[in-house]
């Protein structure tokens, strides 16, 4: 019996230690979300407390955590605008999942990728299958699991944290763009 309680033990590890993990780095980021970009400027931007004010209106709460920098990427090809690829942190059940979060310019959603995952179950919103359900959201789409997305079964806390970054995404975006010439 201690034999079969020891292999279940290491054969489960690999599964919950195979959900965390960086799978994107900052620079492969703009380019999961936009493939088809050839110009990509990054920005930094300090998310002082009267832009953070303005996202936080924009979001009617405040997000479960703010970065101490935004970095904004814009996109272009061929001398068009693309859109915009913001890097967002939102809490899972425990820890914070990273996520790039690719805006047209009318905030609408191109694409979603998670860049690291840091929890041990709910991995699976990183699937393409997950993440094509945000394609084409608008800031004012409701994106709560059962509602405006599919959930993913034991993932529902890193599902709402999807909906979360990606609407965080958009508000910065708002906010970023008010203040550009």
């Amino acid at each position: 019996m201690r034999v079969l309680v020891v292999v279940g033990i290491f054969l489960a590890a690999p599964v919950a230690w195979g959900q965390e993990g960086v799978f994107l780095s900052e620079a492969d980021a703009p380019k999961a979300v936009f493939p088809k970009a050839d110009a990509i400027e990054r920005v930094e931007i300090a998310p002082t407390p009267e832009r953070r004010a303005r996202v936080t209106s924009r979001l009617g709460a405040p997000p479960s955590t703010w970065e101490d920098r935004w970095i904004v990427f814009r996109v272009a090809r061929d001398g068009a605008a693309l859109g915009s690829a913001i890097i967002v942190e939102e809490i899972g059940k425990h820890r914070p999942i990273t996520f790039v979060v690719g805006l047209r310019p009318d905030h609408s959603v191109e694409d979603v990728a998670v860049m690291a995952y840091r929890e041990a179950y709910g991995g699976e919103i990183r699937s393409t299958r997950f993440l094509r359900q945000y394609r084409g959201k608008k800031p004012a789409d409701d994106l709560r699991p059962y509602v405006g997305v599919t959930n993913v079964a034991g993932a529902t806390l890193s599902v709402e944290a999807a909906g979360r970054a990606v609407h965080k995404a958009q508000a910065i975006a708002a906010v970023v763009d008010e203040e550009s010439p």
